[in-house]
């Protein structure tokens, strides 16, 4: 029975606890679906939902200002906000949801898509200097498009994910000297592995980005409070204005403790339905999960439980999950395939599929050499995820390869540059 088609039994209070991506588009799915009653929103930050993705680009390099990042919502006064004040427990037992500030909101249905956090710098007094950074949200953007414009002498990009990439990037854009410390034996190694991976460095590199790779960073000097010298574990020191935490995310579940839902650092449970799971392993069918803080079995994958941290996964489950909670259960469990793009380097990543696992790689199509290509990646003998660099309208035909599991590797010969395809180690270590 679909939510409209429901009679006066049908709950009347929905809850959703975020105020991201993937939280608007849950609560917009619902009203979509004929939830007609109260629908309250709590967000941790005192913004309407917002893009994160230009942070990290172009508001750091002044193209985008950063209220320009607010998402477009179909809402107009039938939701009931509660901003800049973060939830703090959950109440199963009678359905409560408490927040920071002593306020109790009551469901009927709740959906949680809290998202995730910078993970700080492990020295919590190094990681309050001044000059030292981290970039999640609008605030934190605001922050650093503020140092890097104020002249500094060097930058400085502890961790070489995909953040740590926009991040120097960036400031090559804008002409500043930067040094990225990477520990892996590649930036991104631990999403492309070490042969793409070392590419995308070389790309960087050519872009003016000093590059340590193998390194690391023990201690943070510092001189009447202020970040100027970072010391790394072979005894060398960089000297810098600015430092930039990119250490990856910590996930939103710490105010889960006591509620008796199955989670853990790594997120929130769910089943293939989407429905969050009990300690005891059975479905709470008033609560459901989306976006990053969400862990479910991809049918893909084995049914092992994952957690995706992309924009069209948080707008695709997000829609699921509010679907889900105004009653109207999707004829197929979730199960869209990952994605994500990044500009960095002068050049679009984008991918399709997880790369967790890989025991092979190909380059499909293009070529490295060229800084245009798409690489295929297998595992077991089959296709389970693709990679382009400048090379994006290949991809939609390796995502229906992907998604109907078809073997690895292909059997026909690079289109674009011929010959047969050559068998790689991706360097997953």
């Amino acid at each position: 029975m679909k939510a409209h088609e429901m009679g006066h039994g049908q709950p009347s209070r929905a809850l959703v606890v975020g105020a991201g991506l993937a939280a608007l588009r849950g609560a917009e799915a619902m009203r979509d679906t004929g939830f007609s009653g109260t629908l309250t929103i709590v967000g941790a930050e005192p913004y309407r939902p917002y893009d994160r993705p230009p942070l990290s680009k172009h508001v750091l390099t002044g193209q985008i200002a950063p209220d320009a990042t607010t998402l477009p919502s179909s809402f107009g006064e039938d939701v009931d906000w509660h901003l800049g004040i973060p939830a703090v427990r959950l109440n199963r037992a009678d359905r409560l949801v408490h927040l920071a500030d002593g306020t109790a909101l009551p469901y009927d249905r709740l959906l949680i898509a809290t998202g995730t956090r910078a993970r700080p710098w492990p020295n919590p007094h190094e990681g309050r200097l001044a000059g030292v950074y981290t970039l999640r949200g609008r605030d934190d953007a605001i922050a650093l498009r503020k140092a890097l414009t104020s002249g500094p002498k060097r930058v400085l990009v502890i961790g070489g994910g995909l953040i740590g990439c926009e991040v120097a990037s960036a400031c090559r854009q804008l002409s500043l000297p930067v040094t990225l410390v990477q520990p892996g034996p590649a930036p991104l190694a631990r999403v492309l592995g070490r042969y793409i991976g070392a590419i995308v460095g070389a790309m960087h590199e050519a872009r003016g980005v000093d590059l340590r790779l193998g390194g690391e960073v023990e201690w943070l000097e510092e001189a009447n409070g202020r970040f100027m010298r970072a010391h790394l574990a072979d005894g060398t020191a960089i000297a810098a204005d600015i430092a930039v935490m990119a250490l990856g995310a910590v996930r939103n579940t710490e105010w889960l403790y006591g509620s008796g839902l199955s989670f853990d650092a790594g997120g929130v449970d769910c089943d293939a339905d989407g429905y969050v799971l009990g300690e005891d392993g059975c479905p709470d069918t008033a609560i459901a999960a989306a976006g990053d803080v969400a862990r479910f079995p991809h049918p893909l994958y084995g049914g092992h439980r994952i957690a995706v941290e992309h924009w069209g996964h948080a707008v695709a489950q997000g829609v699921h999950a509010g679907r889900l909670l105004a009653g109207d259960k999707p004829e197929r469990n979730y199960a869209a395939l990952p994605a994500f793009w990044s500009g960095q380097a002068g050049v679009t990543l984008k991918s399709v599929g997880l790369t967790e696992g890989a025991d092979a790689m190909t380059i499909a199509q293009g070529d490295p050499a060229t800084g245009r290509f798409l690489a295929l990646y297998g595992r077991e003998g089959r296709c389970i995820a693709a990679v382009s660099v400048d090379c994006g309208r290949w991809l939609p035909a390796y995502a229906e390869r992907i998604a109907a599991a078809a073997p690895f590797p292909p059997e026909e010969t690079v289109i674009d540059r011929g010959g047969a395809l050559a068998i790689l180690a991706p360097g997953f270590s």
